[in-house]
């Protein structure tokens, strides 16, 4: 028997209203946000999930698409409209050679420790290097490896997820989309990367599929 104080006082806005409401929270957020975020900001006894689902519908096939980041979801332009927006995007800041590999790296073969780093790139990784990822919110810190001296290893976040239009690490670009954002000039990668180049045939492999 449902106990009085779990009656709900009022009873949840039509799913039209709460698609409003899903709607102005996400155009309104400076980042992407989790189904748990938006139900939070929602009124009692509104079904979120459905709230999104009619929402990506409503804005198929539109200027503006609702995507998947990760977890989270957000308003993006339409892939095909991003020309329009080129006169007022701001020139990325290139990164250096070795951001690039060691980036490159661990979006790859995420979670990976320093070491590991080290041993693909034959060459030692500066602190400076991944002080400037960490800093750009680009990587961020794994958990630990259950190994001798418990080694702390490194993944690629939602924000790097969300610069390249990712709903997943497994569907991260190939080197000419890399080269293509101006993130990685015409010089091969090591290693691996470059037997990706054509139809990305490494991913696959490199995540165990």
């Amino acid at each position: 028997m449902t106990e009085p104080s779990e009656i709900p006082l009022f009873d949840p806005p039509p799913m039209a209203e709460q698609e409003r409401m899903v709607e102005a929270i996400l155009f309104a957020s400076a980042g992407p946000l989790t189904l748990a975020e938006l139900s939070s900001r929602l009124p009692h006894g509104c079904d979120a999930a459905e709230a999104l689902a009619r929402l990506r519908r409503h804005y198929d096939g539109r200027g503006v698409h609702l995507v998947r980041v990760g977890d989270a979801h957000a308003f993006r332009t339409a892939p095909d409209l991003g020309y329009l927006m080129q006169k007022e995007t701001v020139e990325t800041r290139k990164l250096s050679r070795a951001a690039i590999e060691t980036l490159a790296i661990i979006a790859y073969h995420q979670p990976v420790t320093r070491a590991e780093i080290e041993e693909i790139r034959g060459v030692a990784v500066s602190r400076g290097t991944i002080d400037q990822l960490l800093e750009l919110g680009w990587i961020s810190f794994g958990r630990r490896r259950l190994t001798p001296g418990r080694p702390v290893t490194f993944v690629v976040t939602e924000s790097f997820l969300d610069h390249f239009g990712l709903e997943s690490a497994r569907d991260l670009p190939g080197l000419k989309e890399l080269r293509q954002a101006g993130l990685l000039d015409n010089r091969p990668l090591p290693g691996s990367f470059e037997k990706a180049e054509d139809g990305d045939e490494g991913q696959s492999e490199m995540f165990g599929e």
